[in-house]
C-alpha cells in the first residue's frame, strides 16, 4: 500500500513538488523564445526526474545501503565526500537525463510548430484592385 511504504510516497511527493517546480521555471522563461523555453524546462526537468543508483557504507565493517535517489542528489552528495566512483555514475545518469530531456523538449516544439500555408494564385477566385483602398480619417472644418 502507498501509505505503509514511505520510500513510495517520498518519490511520489517528489515527483509532484518538481513538477510544480517546472510548471514555474516554464512561465520564468516567457521571455523567451519556444524552442528555447522548451528545452531548457525539460532539460531541467532530465535532471530533476532521471533516478541514480548509490551505495553508502553503514556503521558495522563491510556493510552497504544501497537505493535510488535523484541524479542531481547523488552527484552532489558524491561530491561533498570526494567520491569519484559514486560521482561517475551520478554524473553519467544526470547528463543522460539532460540530454533526454532535451530530446523531448525538441520534440514537443517539433510538434507543435506553427505551420505556414502558402496561398496560391490559383484558388483566388476574387479579383483584387489593383492599389488597396486606404482609409480616409473624417476631418472636422
Amino acid at each position: 500500500m502507498l501509505f505503509e511504504d514511505s520510500m513510495s510516497l517520498l518519490w511520489l511527493s517528489y515527483y509532484g513538488l518538481s513538477l510544480l517546480v517546472l510548471v514555474a521555471v516554464y512561465f520564468a522563461l516567457a521571455f523567451l523564445p519556444r524552442l528555447a523555453r522548451l528545452l531548457l524546462t525539460w532539460s531541467i526537468a532530465g535532471a530533476m526526474w532521471v533516478p541514480a543508483g548509490y551505495r553508502l557504507p553503514l556503521v558495522e565493517e563491510g556493510e552497504f545501503y544501497t537505493g535510488w535517489a535523484p541524479a542531481a542528489m547523488v552527484s552532489a552528495v558524491a561530491f561533498l565526500e570526494h567520491s569519484t566512483n559514486a560521482l561517475r555514475g551520478g554524473l553519467l545518469w544526470l547528463m543522460l537525463g539532460v540530454a533526454l530531456g532535451a530530446c523531448v523538449g525538441i520534440a514537443l516544439w517539433w510538434w507543435r510548430r506553427p505551420q505556414f500555408v502558402e496561398e496560391s494564385d490559383q484558388g483566388r477566385d476574387v479579383e483584387e484592385d489593383p492599389q488597396p483602398t486606404r482609409r480616409r480619417e473624417p476631418v472636422i472644418n
